[in-house]
């Protein structure tokens, strides 16, 4: 089985490339990298099944890596990713969410569709084997609205994949950012309940105070403080505090 599927898109490859040059084929829409792992006999049935269901999706190149150099190579655009998105944007907003293997297809169309829409351009890197997304949204800073409007694209993306089955993070966690979106993904009384958990073990909150909640909540949340017991504290359970 394998061990790593990383997937880039057109323009995070155009990225990789102006940076360290990996030399994946010209002009493909995407770049699929599989690693595999094991014993010899289940790498090769492994390589095997990969190459089958890479042809019959209609993949225009496949390449082996003959030894750990050309493994390096393979990784090398992959690794830069991130960094090398510097080179064709000042600035952009990289974010984590999540869904199902099923519905990776769909949800990169419609990501194109939001970028098309807002007039941002978006560049995909994420982690085919278990859906993890990490959509890289360009803009430039300098440029009046343009962070507004990454911002609104960034959380549309999250909503999007808590449309298809998702979660708002696959790997990284909540903080300032995401907080807003924590109340598209819980009930206001999932959110009390976890903020309850969270106050009963830092009761000052001293501990990242502001982050993961949508504020103001509870006891410790900045900015403010509630002006009146919270409702769940009238109902017996101000011993958490």
């Amino acid at each position: 089985m394998p061990s790593a599927i990383e997937m880039m898109d057109e323009l995070a490859i155009a990225a990789a490339e102006a940076a360290v040059d990996c030399h994946y084929p010209d002009g493909a829409g995407a770049v699929l990298i599989v690693e595999i792992d094991g014993p010899r006999v289940d790498v090769e049935a492994g390589i095997a099944a990969v190459e089958r269901c890479c042809t019959l999706a209609g993949a225009l190149e496949l390449r082996h890596a003959r030894d750990d150099a050309e493994r390096a190579l393979l990784w090398k655009g992959r690794k830069s990713a991130f960094a090398a998105v510097g080179r064709i944007s000042p600035d952009y907003i990289v974010q984590d969410g999540v869904v199902p293997r099923t519905a990776l297809p769909e949800v990169l169309r419609a990501i194109g569709r939001l970028s098309a829409a807002a007039g941002i351009r978006v560049a995909n890197v994420f982690h085919a084997g278990d859906g993890n997304l990490h959509p890289l949204v360009l803009f430039d800073a300098r440029v009046d609205g343009q962070l507004a409007g990454a911002e609104e694209l960034s959380h549309a993306i999250l909503e999007l994949c808590l449309e298809h089955g998702g979660s708002i993070t696959g790997e990284h966690g909540v903080g300032l950012d995401k907080r807003a979106a924590m109340a598209a993904m819980f009930t206001p009384d999932d959110l009390d309940t976890m903020q309850m958990l969270r106050c009963a073990f830092d009761p000052q909150g001293i501990c990242n105070p502001g982050k993961v909640f949508p504020t103001p909540r509870l006891c410790g949340e900045q900015p403010g403080r509630r002006s009146a017991p919270h409702p769940l504290v009238s109902a017996g359970l101000a011993d958490l505090y």
